[in-house]
């Protein structure tokens, strides 16, 4: 399975959450709301879930091994840092009121 696009969705300045993602894969599934999570120094990703009746989360949708998860959350953070390079070189407008 090859990811075919990844769309940052909506960048966060503040608070460990810095993104979420869309990942295309194969050019036929999408996967929205993944969380791109930065603690530690370190980037990794949690996948979309739902709230069960009993206040904990299920995913939704997951990887299978590591070694995907690896591949994924790789493929996120790079695509999470060029997202962030391109936002920070646009000009910030300023908005009247």
């Amino acid at each position: 399975m090859k990811i075919t696009d990844i769309k940052v969705r909506k960048l966060f300045e503040e608070g460990p959450m810095k993104a979420i993602v869309s990942v295309t894969f194969d050019g036929q599934l999408a996967v929205h709301d993944i969380k791109v999570i930065n603690a530690r120094d370190k980037f990794f990703i949690v996948m979309p879930s739902r709230k069960n009746p009993d206040d904990t989360y299920r995913d939704i949708v997951h990887p299978i091994n590591a070694e995907f998860r690896a591949m994924l959350e790789d493929a996120v953070a790079r695509a999470y840092e060029e997202a962030l390079a391109t936002a920070e070189a646009e000009p910030q407008v300023p908005v009247e009121i």
